[in-house]
């Protein structure tokens, strides 16, 4: 992997399309804000199949990569609606965030489209980004809801998220911190920048993908670039 390594001006040139995944990649894992909504994911399912949280979080696993979400899971064998899971898991303290100003100036030196890409939904990124101080940067979000409840790293999900925001996926560049999910925008043509997370959920089924770029600080990372 190309560590801490930064693309050359012919490609940023290239670049008419910024992709970010939200959770752990706009904003650090270590405010363990996704630690939240991973809580709330094993309380649903305990109290909707009634079952301890032990037996719940064991699912809650067994789906995450089984399906690429739990929520796919659920819906898969449970029936369960995705609007009330939704709104369960993310009822959460968003006091963790901070506004990121550095990664708020790079932001504000990107020329072309900015989109989030994420698992989440809107409503729940509207929050994170508001916290962030990031949310004028980002009219597009393709959420789960418009993917159809397919999420990533399911191909189909990508080509739902190209054909809908109408992109060239040779001219974009995509950052997020599950090593798994940049392996089809690459294959599709995007350039790749893995936001490390070596969490237990963020490394298993990795092995094997190479993206283009990596980076432990996505601010620092976007600043250095675009010196």
């Amino acid at each position: 992997m190309k560590t801490e390594k930064y693309p050359n001006n012919v490609i940023l040139d290239s670049i008419e399309t910024w992709i970010f995944d939200l959770d752990n990649t706009l904003y650090p894992a270590s405010t363990k804000l996704f630690e939240q909504v991973s809580e709330r994911i094993g309380l649903f399912i305990s109290n909707y199949l009634n079952i301890s949280i032990g037996k719940a979080k064991i699912i809650q696993k067994d789906f995450f990569f089984k399906y690429g979400t739990t929520l796919r899971g659920l819906m898969s064998e449970y029936n369960v609606k995705p609007s009330e899971f939704l709104a369960y898991v993310h009822d959460i303290d968003f006091s963790p965030l901070d506004c990121a100003k550095s990664l708020e100036k790079a932001l504000n030196s990107l020329q072309g489209r900015k989109i989030i890409f994420t698992n989440a939904d809107t409503p729940y990124a509207n929050q994170v980004l508001l916290k962030l101080g990031l949310k004028q940067h980002f009219t597009e979000i393709f959420d789960i809801v418009a993917a159809e409840y397919i999420p990533k790293p399911d191909p189909q999900a990508y080509k739902t998220f190209i054909k809908k925001h109408d992109f060239n996926p040779k001219k974009a560049i995509f950052f997020e911190d599950i090593l798994r999910n940049l392996e089809p925008a690459k294959q599709m043509g995007m350039f790749t920048v893995w936001v490390k997370n070596n969490g237990t959920w963020a490394m298993p089924g990795s092995e094997g993908i190479e993206p283009h770029y990596e980076t432990s600080d996505l601010a620092k990372w976007l600043n250095s670039v675009l010196k």
